[in-house]
């Protein structure tokens, strides 16, 4: 272990009861009274991640950590929710220990694939909404929704984290304080702060952050994101965001519908977390399905087992060999020609791509993943500029026009 690591662990005597059941490891993560470290449990060798807090300095972080600490006992035992394993607390530290997700932020495997696929999103976003439906089923809210409190395990499930923020709500209580990150603010959190006389916010305002975060999820770019904040929070008071860009041609209109029903600014009329699981982004239909299951659930009598029979009789009356082999055949050219497609990409047009480059699907993928690479963070884009843009290479005519005035006689 390096001696500046070292030097960043609590005083042993203040925590003896950590040290003597857990080993630290290297450092995770650090926050601004916190660092994350790899531990191990002296007796099972199972590796943990141990949240470290300093409360010596201020006394409105005891409580606050106190207050987290009976949130996540609240909510422990979810598959989706990150699991709490032990807690110790000394005069100037609390160690809480919770489960090791190996796999990181969802924030940094965004960061490294650019954009989710819809099928991939589905999975995060049903996963979210389950953690959500049974942390609100509770009466908390959460308020610190993002891609960055959203760990992925070995099996890359979501683990939602970081109740630091969470309050639980009473007999339809509702909140006022200003908490959270910017990009993910609701506007009634927004309107509570700058107005009197509002009613204040309720677990609605994590249903506008998980609208967030899909619209993050499928494009790369978060839909409010403005390099000047005020523009940004009033984009956010006025639900300004569009689906313009040229990526959002590659999505359904079943992902945009649910993201419209998300972000909403009239809570009341935002979708809940109920409503959000049964919306047709989730049901996806399956073709193959395989018929002797069904004739099992069946009873004997049924009209539409005696149907399913006769639909199978028939296509064992009309069987023939020499039709049947020659279907094989054109399934497995059919087969060879798919595989094959993805060692020879579509061809592309080189007028198309000096015009837009941005809008061909093959270039944008090369380019954002060169603009992860440079800058690395998301690049966002105005309604007039894309990412493409940050490459190219053009004279600026403008200056060149004043160069060769002055130089003129």
């Amino acid at each position: 272990m390096a001696k500046e690591e070292i030097d960043l662990l609590p005083d042993k005597d203040a925590a003896k009861e950590f040290y003597a059941k857990y080993e630290p490891k290297e450092i995770l993560g650090r926050g601004i009274s916190s660092t994350v470290r790899r531990c191990i449990e002296k007796e099972s060798g199972v590796e943990f991640a141990a949240k470290i807090i300093d409360i010596s300095a201020d006394a409105d972080t005891t409580m606050a950590t106190r207050e987290e600490i009976r949130i996540l006992k609240l909510v422990s035992g979810h598959p989706y929710i990150i699991h709490l394993h032990d807690v110790f607390e000394s005069n100037t530290f609390i160690f809480l220990v919770f489960e090791l997700c190996r796999n990181g932020e969802l924030f940094d495997y965004l960061t490294t694939v650019v954009t989710l696929s819809e099928k991939k999103t589905r999975f995060v976003m049903r996963q979210l909404f389950e953690a959500l439906q049974f942390v609100h089923g509770k009466g908390i809210v959460h308020r610190d929704l993002k891609p960055e409190n959203i760990l992925l395990d070995d099996a890359t499930n979501i683990k939602l984290t970081d109740f630091g923020f969470a309050r639980m709500l009473k007999n339809n209580e509702k909140l006022s304080d200003l908490c959270g990150t910017p990009g993910y603010l609701a506007p009634e959190v927004l309107k509570t702060n700058m107005y009197q006389d509002t009613e204040g916010y309720n677990q609605a305002v994590d249903m506008w952050a998980c609208g967030v975060i899909m619209y993050t999820l499928l494009v790369g770019c978060p839909p409010f994101w403005h390099r000047k904040q005020i523009v940004m929070l009033r984009n956010i008071m006025e639900g300004n965001y569009s689906f313009t860009s040229p990526e959002w041609a590659d999505v359904s209109d079943q992902a945009k519908d649910l993201i419209t029903k998300l972000l909403v600014v009239n809570p009341a009329e935002r979708y809940t977390v109920e409503q959000a699981l049964v919306h047709p982004f989730f049901q996806v239909m399956m073709f193959d399905q395989d018929i002797v299951p069904i004739k099992k659930s069946l009873s004997p009598t049924s009209r539409r087992l005696s149907r399913i029979s006769k639909m199978a009789d028939d296509l064992k009356c009309r069987f023939n060999a020499r039709k049947k082999f020659k279907l094989g055949i054109l399934c497995i050219r059919a087969i060879v020609r798919l595989n094959r497609m993805a060692l020879f990409p579509k061809p592309i047009s080189i007028a198309a791509s000096r015009i837009d480059p941005y809008r061909i699907r093959i270039l944008r993928k090369i380019i954002d993943g060169c603009a992860f690479r440079v800058y690395g963070h998301w690049v966002k884009k105005g309604e007039g500029q894309n990412r493409a843009a940050l490459f190219e290479m053009a004279a600026k005519t403008e200056l060149k026009t004043l160069y060769m005035s002055n130089i003129s006689p």
